[in-house]
């Protein structure tokens, strides 16, 4: 991150510790893969939940994401920076509605989720480009995660593993 938008920013700061991941949204290279990981360890903490609390889970941390992430790129003066990663750890939540969190269902999604949110295919593509705020930043996400949680679910039907 650029030493402006850093001067903007504090770790101390729990909305703009959040909506970095933790801090993994600071990695240099590949922040988004580093925000989704820094997910991993939360939804591990899920496991015991019914459906029903992990649905709960995911839609408040998406609400929240929206202030987290707007705030975050209001005080940083950029529209979605790449440091910011809430947007990442809201997705991978999506993509493990009603999906067991085994090592290998984890790194399936994972993959998953990387490939929509990298490749960004329609309609994620319009809602990146033409959403703004706090929810631009987590919309386009939230839809990479739910298609990954459609093709995560197909895979297992196809070949459980």
């Amino acid at each position: 991150m650029q030493r402006e938008y850093r001067e903007r920013i504090s770790m101390k700061n729990p909305v703009h510790f959040c909506a970095l991941g933790f801090g993994s949204g600071l990695v240099p290279f590949m922040p988004g893969t580093f925000g989704s990981l820094a997910a991993i360890p939360l939804l591990l903490l899920t496991t015991g939940l019914s459906a029903w609390a992990f649905i709960a889970v995911t839609v408040a941390i998406s609400l929240i994401g929206i202030y987290f992430c707007g705030k975050t790129a209001d005080d940083m003066q950029v529209h979605d920076h790449g440091s910011i990663v809430w947007d990442e750890v809201a997705g991978m939540f999506c993509t493990f509605l009603f999906v067991s969190l085994t090592p290998l269902h984890l790194a399936a999604g994972f993959v998953l989720f990387r490939l929509f949110d990298i490749l960004k295919p329609w309609p994620i593509n319009v809602i990146d480009k033409r959403l703004h705020g706090g929810t631009g930043i987590m919309l386009d996400d939230l839809l990479a995660g739910l298609m990954s949680c459609a093709a995560l679910h197909a895979l297992l039907l196809i070949m459980p593993f």
